[in-house]
């Protein structure tokens, strides 16, 4: 079986503070793009799980988010697991913010209950996730939604408008438990104006949702990377984004447009800054 495997952006991102398990609460609002993974799935006569990818640092073994997701399905199911070859070809960057490789966990869950007929409902499929790690829920349903508790709590929102989608992952990347520690000792410049988000996606207010774009991830990054991101933002804006901001912990920089035209351009002038650039659309 071949399925897709979404990325994902974080148009609000707010930490609210954090939880006697060690885990933060977090509020934001989410959404998929068309870049994606293209994960093609297989039962084997071995009895081994084995996972390939495109890039030679991913583990290939039970490591990968992808293989963890077919052993709590097993587990799940209460059978034992199966002969099972899992190839990855990547296309979202990692270490990016982006939920590649939860998305990848997400897509073999999704590929495992139709491949094993087991037609659960997403939301029980979204659930196993949980095991695997705290943005797989969201990958599994996809769309636009809000996402509380440690990101498994998922409340359907009406969609973002069709629009376009320029990304920049600069040369560096984040540790997200770094931030997560650093977090709680930050002073925060401002706090995403959530709610007001979500009123402009029911009215279906593209520019409404972009204004209100923020991440508080930014305000805890180390100088220099807050600076390049800033920089990355200001690039974007002056090329026509209705908004831009850093996805999930970064270090990742997207915006969006209501015109191909200017997005393509944008495009354009981030390839001569560095890093790794992309243009999509959202879905």
């Amino acid at each position: 079986m071949e399925i897709l495997a979404h990325a994902k952006l974080n148009l609000t991102l707010d930490v609210l503070g954090k939880r006697p398990d060690g885990y933060h609460d977090l509020r934001m609002v989410m959404q998929s793009v068309e870049l994606a993974d293209v994960l093609n799935l297989s039962y084997n006569d071995t009895g081994e799980l084995r996972v390939g990818t495109n890039l030679h640092f991913l583990p290939n073994n039970e490591k990968n988010l992808a293989a963890q997701a077919a052993l709590r399905w097993w587990e799940e199911k209460g059978s034992a697991p199966r002969g099972l070859e899992i190839n990855i070809e990547k296309h979202i960057p990692v270490c990016a913010g982006l939920a590649g490789g939860s998305s990848d966990a997400a897509a073999v869950l999704r590929a495992l209950n139709e491949m094993e007929r087991a037609c659960l409902p997403l939301e029980e499929v979204a659930r196993i996730g949980e095991r695997v790690g705290s943005d797989v829920p969201y990958c599994v349903m996809r769309g636009t939604a809000l996402a509380e508790g440690r990101g498994e709590v998922l409340t359907p929102l009406p969609p973002l408008p069709q629009c376009w989608v320029v990304l920049c992952k600069p040369e560096f990347s984040i540790s997200t438990p770094a931030l997560f520690a650093k977090i709680d000792s930050v002073r925060l410049r401002c706090r995403p104006d959530t709610q007001g988000a979500i009123a402009a996606l029911e009215a279906g207010d593209l520019h409404g949702v972009a204004r209100r774009m923020y991440n508080v991830f930014e305000d805890a990054l180390p100088d220099r990377q807050r600076a390049r991101v800033t920089d990355l933002k200001n690039i974007l804006i002056q090329s026509g984004a209705l908004g831009a901001s850093m996805s999930g912990t970064g270090p990742t920089v997207f915006s969006l447009f209501d015109d191909e035209g200017r997005a393509r351009e944008a495009q354009e002038r981030l390839l001569d800054c560095g890093g790794e650039v992309f243009m999509t659309q959202t879905v």
